[in-house]
């Protein structure tokens, strides 16, 4: 079962993903730019780190020719 986060949504076991851009965006369609934007991707090779939501997910697979995604078990970025 999943565990309530601070939010009010729910997180997986996993609770975090690290999303790397491994492909430009150039030449690829509007929609996808603006995915790897909102992702918080500028530029190949730029690592974010993600909760690991329903929404997240979706946004990921619009866009899994571009991007890297791995799960971990805590946010990277110094948040619990």
């Amino acid at each position: 079962m999943a565990a309530p986060s601070p939010e009010g949504g729910t997180q997986s076991a996993a609770g975090w993903l690290r999303v790397t851009q491994i492909k430009s965006a150039i030449g690829t369609k509007p929609k996808h730019r603006g995915t790897l934007r909102a992702l918080g991707l500028r530029g190949i090779g730029r690592t974010n780190v993600l909760p690991d939501r329903p929404e997240i997910r979706g946004m990921l697979a619009r866009v899994p020719h571009l991007v890297e995604v791995t799960p971990t078990g805590h946010d990277e970025r110094g948040r619990s």
